[in-house]
C-alpha cells in the first residue's frame, strides 16, 4: 500500500536510508525530545538499526511511519507515527517530532490531519490516542484543536509525566462538517 499523504504545504513519505543524518540530529536534539522519554541514538549506526525495524513494522502493518519534507523540497523535517496498534486494530497510538527551526508553523496541525484521516478512513481506526507531557503545552495543544480530550482515568505506566488524550472517529468526522 502507497502510504504517501499529501497536505498543502508537506509531502509525508516513508523513511528512506538516506534520512540517517537529518533522524540522528532530530532524534538526539536536546529541544525536540525535552518530553520525550526514549534513548538517544549514539550514532549513524543506532539511527540507520532504527530505520531498519521502521521499514520490517511498516511492512508487517505493526506501524505507519511518514517522513515530513516541505513541498519541492527532500529534507525531512519532522516525522509522525501510527504505532502501538492494539490487539483488535481499532486503536493506535500517534506519535510525532519536529525540528525546532520549523515549530510554531502549524506544519504538525497539518500533517496530523492528514494522518488521522489516514487513520479513520484508511486503517479504520475507532481511536487514535497520543501521549504527550503535561508540560509540553505546543503539543497538548496541537491535539486538542484537533478534537482530542484528555483521558483523566488513565496514566501512562511507562511516564508518569504523561498524559493521555483520545480521539474518537465519530469526533473526527464531525469535524469535517
Amino acid at each position: 500500500m502507497d502510504t504517501r499523504l499529501q497536505t498543502p504545504r508537506l509531502l509525508l513519505r516513508p523513511v528512506r536510508t538516506s534520512d540517517a543524518p537529518e533522524l540522528l540530529l532530530l532524534r538526539s536534539d536536546n529541544d525536540v525530545n525535552a518530553y520525550v522519554n526514549r534513548d538517544k541514538p549514539k550514532d549513524i549506526n543506532d539511527v540507520l538499526a532504527f530505520i531498519s525495524k521502521i521499514v520490517l513494522q511498516t511492512k508487517s502493518n505493526t506501524s505507519y511511519y511518514w517522513c515530513l519534507t516541505k513541498n519541492g523540497d527532500t529534507k525531512l523535517i519532522g516525522t509522525i507515527c501510527l504505532w502501538n496498534f492494539s490487539e483488535d486494530q481499532k486503536t493506535a497510538e500517534v506519535g510525532y517530532d519536529l525540528h525546532p527551526e520549523h515549530q510554531g508553523n502549524g506544519y504538525m496541525n497539518e500533517a496530523l490531519k492528514s494522518v488521522l484521516k489516514f487513520g479513520f478512513k484508511t486503517v479504520q481506526l475507532e481511536t487514535i490516542e497520543a501521549f504527550t507531557h503535561y508540560k509540553n503545552i505546543p503539543s497538548k495543544n496541537v491535539l486538542l484543536n484537533l478534537g482530542f480530550t484528555i483521558n483523566s482515568n488513565r496514566q501512562d505506566a511507562e511516564n508518569s509525566n504523561n498524559i493521555i488524550l483520545e480521539l474518537q472517529v465519530s469526533d473526527f468526522e464531525k469535524s469535517l462538517i
